[in-house]
């Protein structure tokens, strides 16, 4: 039996590095519109990848809300086969239903990543929070950047077909998978709360049991839902309080229209890097960009945790600048007829969104005055999706468009979406720093003592309330306000 925090952050570790080593994601495109596959630009645009858009919009409350029933670990295991079904179905399957299906059912994996990141606190002990954090983290990006990175060297140096990237995505997997099923039971939820025994020590809320399964599930049935419903009400109020702060509301916005940008780029990038690249005698190289992208945007969220500044006053201003920087970003990808400066815009949007995330992330849990953090994300990813799905269909599925919005145009409409953002926010961040320097004004502070204020090391008694405070707060908390796991995927 695995007790101690060792064994099971390990073998996380492990499932999270395997299931995102695959090289042949950066591929993809080339992979459906390629002979293996023979779909067209347009079927791969119009038909196929808006279904991973609206999957994710219907899947993600529910599996959010299975995800705590089950414990975490049925789900990890199930995200686990469904990754290995659709890629099964990417090797052997042929035609455009059957890859909607893939997609499907990939995206039930995708929509299963909050039991990834929430089983490991619910199996070790809240002194290890923060470590087992910064590995979980560091475990996906680390996989992502190898897979990637593998993908290209294999295609540009040793010519192996994009085929065979499937094939070793599917044997990782396979490894993945394995390491799932080796994982400890978790029988306590970090949102509805409770265990099977409250009253015993920590360690016993673990079992690596097959059979424990069996006896948990017939345990749980048997008990009433009243003290889960008053949780979720709970629950409920405590966001509506949250959403009540202008503050913090607007780092939601940001939070929501981001992802819904940011993901809506990285779908369709493959395609306006296909529309870019010469015809002849050209390599490509989307798995090396992929790979260095993801890697300086983890950088630039470390980075962005160690900044010295007062964020409640300056944070919406440097949202709306940084953001006024992705937006040009994107005009130059549309306007721009070079495959390589395609690629350093790609790079340079990826590392700003990630750092901007970061900021927005941690904004938000500072805002939260009780442990209920994971809920605030989870309706800000749904309302992103919701924004994407709508985005989805105006630009990629409304007929009357077509013809106004033809690929690679698409990034024209996406680069004016992030602009409208920058208006919003610069208003909004010129604002908050003329009525906080108005505040100091009134109270004899300046702007630049304000700062020092900020910056300036708390006492040791301070320190000592802070860790108090940390140990704490909801382990979904903690995940985004340590430094060194700033990292938003």
């Amino acid at each position: 039996m695995l007790r101690s925090w060792v064994g099971p952050t390990v073998l996380l570790c492990i499932y999270g590095f395997c299931s995102m080593m695959r090289p042949s994601e950066p591929f993809l495109t080339d992979y459906l519109t390629g002979p293996y596959k023979n779909l067209t630009t347009k079927q791969v645009t119009r038909q196929v990848l808006p279904i991973c858009v609206y999957s994710n919009l219907f899947l993600l409350i529910p599996v959010f809300l299975v995800t705590d029933i089950l414990r975490y670990k049925p789900v990890i295991v199930l995200q686990a086969l469904n990754y290995i079904l659709a890629f099964l179905l990417f090797i052997f399957s042929s035609g455009v239903v059957l890859t909607q299906c893939a997609l499907f059912i990939y995206s039930m994996g995708t929509a299963a990543d909050v039991a990834y990141y929430s089983y490991i606190y619910s199996v070790v002990h809240p002194q290890y929070y923060q470590r087992v954090t910064s590995y979980a983290r560091g475990a996906v990006l680390l996989g992502y950047a190898v897979g990637a990175m593998l993908g290209q060297l294999l295609v540009s140096l040793g010519g192996v077909s994009i085929y065979w990237l499937n094939v070793i995505t599917l044997g990782s997997l396979c490894v993945a998978l394995l390491a799932a099923l080796l994982l400890p039971m978790p029988q306590r939820s970090l949102v509805l709360g409770g265990t099977q025994n409250d009253n015993g020590p920590f360690e016993e809320v673990v079992s690596s049991s097959c059979g424990s399964w069996v006896v948990w599930w017939l345990r749980k049935g048997m008990r009433t839902g009243r003290g889960e419903m008053r949780a979720l009400k709970r629950l409920v109020v405590d966001c509506k309080e949250c959403y009540s702060s202008m503050a913090v509301l607007f780092f939601c916005v940001w939070s929501a229209m981001g992802k819904c940008g940011y993901h809506q780029i990285t779908g369709y990038v493959q395609l306006l890097w296909a529309s870019k690249q010469p015809q002849y005698n050209f390599t490509e190289y989307n798995g090396g960009v992929e790979a260095v992208a993801t890697l300086s945007g983890a950088a630039a969220s470390i980075a962005v945790g160690h900044v010295a500044l007062d964020w409640s006053v300056w944070g919406e201003l440097v949202l709306g600048v940084f953001t006024a920087l992705t937006a040009g970003v994107l005009y130059l990808m549309d306007l721009t007829n070079s495959i390589w400066i395609c690629y350093g815009c790609y790079g340079l949007f990826k590392t700003i969104y990630m750092a901007l995330i970061t900021i927005c992330t941690f904004q938000i849990a500072q805002g939260l005055s009780r442990e209920r953090y994971a809920l605030v994300f989870g309706a800000n990813s749904f309302v992103g999706m919701a924004l994407q799905s709508l985005l989805t269909a105006i630009v990629v599925n409304t007929k009357s468009l077509v013809p106004l919005i033809s690929f690679p145009g698409q990034f024209l409409v996406y680069a004016s979406y992030f602009a409208a953002m920058v208006v919003l926010f610069l208003i909004r961040g010129v604002y908050t720093l003329l009525q906080s320097r108005l505040m100091d004004l009134t109270s004899g502070m300046t702007l630049k003592q304000r700062e020092k204020t900020y910056s300036t090391a708390t006492t040791p008694s301070q320190n000592r309330e802070q860790t108090d405070a940390k140990d704490t707060q909801p382990p979904v908390l903690q995940l985004f306000m340590s430094k060194e796991c700033n990292i938003c995927i």
